[in-house]
């Protein structure tokens, strides 16, 4: 599902949205990392020129040539940016306008520069430092290599000695959106989500609001770890509207933790998967995004919306992350579930076109003039 009659009625509805962005909070967090976005050199021709190394198929035939023996690989620094689940999600939410808060591992006592555009245009509060990433890009994905030591510091009890448990308390209790992402790479996230379901959720008061979670590549966290953190996430439900955000990997990866059956790596599948999860994880809205589209579910009922797809795109790491902005930015304007999720589509392939966060008005004008 992805005609110009829906594009035409989405840009149309982010137009008509006009100012209310900036009347919606959000407050996001808790992770931060210094990305640095690589490529692996193929070949060189000169000291300024050189060939790229195109698939992680590449990459994986050149180490494994090298079993036994040595290798050399140099490495290309595309860009330095910031980084992180949070930190690229709360940007993206910031460029369309919302007043955001932001609670990370930034750097401490000092912000690290990366940030400081970031923290230009959001709140940004920061309780230690943060992690690194070396991001090796090709055209068929991504490797990711982290250096995460700081984000064990990231525990209730620092927020509460470093940021405040009553300033805490204010946002999580008020924010029109509340972010919690990277589950993976924050070991004591789960306790800090016990605590707050057990200190702060029976205080809440007034209407429901949106609390989006994205666990962020489990595959590394145990079977009982990632179950327990499913758990806790559909308890929030009992307070918030919950939305739950997977890509296709980790659709499959939390799959198998749920006894799910897997079936085929296709849009027939995916929706099959998408349909199962929802069902499973009684959250208010799931979404699932590949690379060309994306789905939502909401118990057991399931939308696919294709995406604009870019063989070739100038940055890939963060586009979940924009999606997951879009996603959010539909649901607080009151859109249906396929409006949000072309929505996020549209957020994340301008995104990776641009190596931008979108404006309402960008965003208008790429539904309005869709890529070939």
């Amino acid at each position: 599902m992805n005609t110009p009659e829906l594009r035409q009625a989405c840009a149309r509805r982010l137009l008509a949205a006009g100012a209310q962005p900036t009347q919606l909070t959000a407050f996001v967090g808790l992770d931060g990392f210094v990305d640095e976005i690589i490529h692996v050199v193929d070949k060189r021709s000169s000291a300024e020129s050189f060939q790229r190394l195109p698939t992680i198929a590449g990459l994986a035939a050149r180490l494994g040539a090298a079993a036994g023996q040595s290798a050399n690989l140099e490495l290309v620094n595309h860009v330095t940016k910031l980084g992180g689940n949070g930190p690229i999600m709360a940007n993206a939410l910031a460029a369309f306008g919302l007043r955001v808060t932001y609670l990370g591992t930034l750097g401490y006592p000092v912000l690290h520069p990366v940030f400081q555009d970031f923290a230009r245009i959001a709140d940004v509060h920061s309780i230690t430092e943060p992690g690194h990433t070396d991001a090796l890009e090709f055209e068929d994905g991504k490797i990711m290599l982290g250096k995460h030591y700081p984000l064990k510091e990231m525990t209730w009890e620092n927020i509460q000695a470093r940021f405040g448990r009553d300033r805490f308390a204010a946002h999580f209790g008020a924010a029109d959106l509340v972010g919690f992402v990277n589950w993976t790479m924050l070991p004591y996230m789960s306790r800090l989500w016990e605590a707050l379901l057990r200190d702060l959720c029976p205080q809440l008061t007034g209407p429901r609001r949106k609390l989006f979670f994205d666990l962020a590549d489990p595959e590394k966290r145990s079977h009982a770890d990632i179950r327990q953190a499913l758990e806790l996430i559909q308890n929030f439900e009992r307070h918030f509207d919950v939305i739950l955000g997977f890509n296709e990997k980790e659709a499959y990866e939390i799959a198998e933790v749920l006894g799910l059956p897997a079936p085929a790596h296709t849009p027939a599948g995916l929706t099959e998967l998408t349909a199962a999860l929802s069902r499973s994880l009684p959250v208010h809205m799931m979404v699932v995004h590949p690379v060309a589209y994306a789905l939502a579910g909401c118990r057991g009922e399931v939308c696919l919306v294709e995406g604009p797809f870019i063989a070739k795109p100038f940055i890939t790491t963060g586009a979940g992350d924009h999606f997951n902005a879009g996603v959010c930015l539909g649901k607080l304007l009151g859109f249906s579930p396929e409006l949000c999720v072309l929505t996020g589509v549209t957020t994340s392939g301008f995104y990776v076109r641009t190596g931008q966060s979108p404006t309402l008005a960008n965003l208008a004008d790429m539904l309005q003039n869709w890529p070939a």
